[in-house]
């Protein structure tokens, strides 16, 4: 069930679009924002406020990457994989994220803090190999920039990753 602060919210976001289903992608992030991921469950609730069928609103959540139908860690890494990242060791940067977290793509670290994602373009091909952290997009990456935004996390809210 929707809270009345998510009501709320979805409202609000609806009033700038000219009808209810068109802001369907904005009542899907105002939920994920509350709860971190979209269950079915807010599927169904989402689309009855709408005016849609869950099974609309199943097919805009899925195919947005930045839409999550599962739970996911505190921290969301998205790690370009288009050609212009990979020609510039976006290999290298994912098999790096993947020691220094303990997992693979698709998975979130035992702790539930980090969750690590491909995801086709984030649309920064100057500034290749990009990842997105916390929907901050990070460019030029380097295993020691990766270091360095990893340990800013760190000392900002106490989260631990292994050097």
């Amino acid at each position: 069930m929707l809270t009345e602060q998510e009501i709320l919210e979805i409202e609000q976001e609806l009033k700038h679009f000219p009808t209810r289903r068109s802001g369907c992608i904005e009542a899907l992030k105002v939920v994920q924002s509350h709860r971190g991921w979209i269950s079915d469950e807010s599927i169904l609730d989402i689309a009855h406020l709408l005016g849609m069928t869950p099974a609309e609103l199943d097919q805009v959540a899925t195919f947005y990457n930045l839409i999550f139908r599962q739970p996911v860690g505190k921290h969301v890494i998205l790690v370009c994989d288009s050609v212009c990242c990979w020609l510039t060791g976006q290999e290298t940067i994912l098999d790096y994220l993947k020691k220094k977290l303990g997992i693979e793509p698709g998975q979130t670290t035992s702790d539930g803090l980090f969750t690590l994602l491909p995801t086709v373009c984030l649309g920064h091909c100057d500034q290749a190999p990009v990842m997105m952290l916390d929907g901050e997009v990070i460019g030029n990456l380097t295993k020691q920039k990766i270091d360095e935004v990893l340990d800013k996390l760190q000392t900002y809210d106490g989260t631990s990753v292994d050097s």
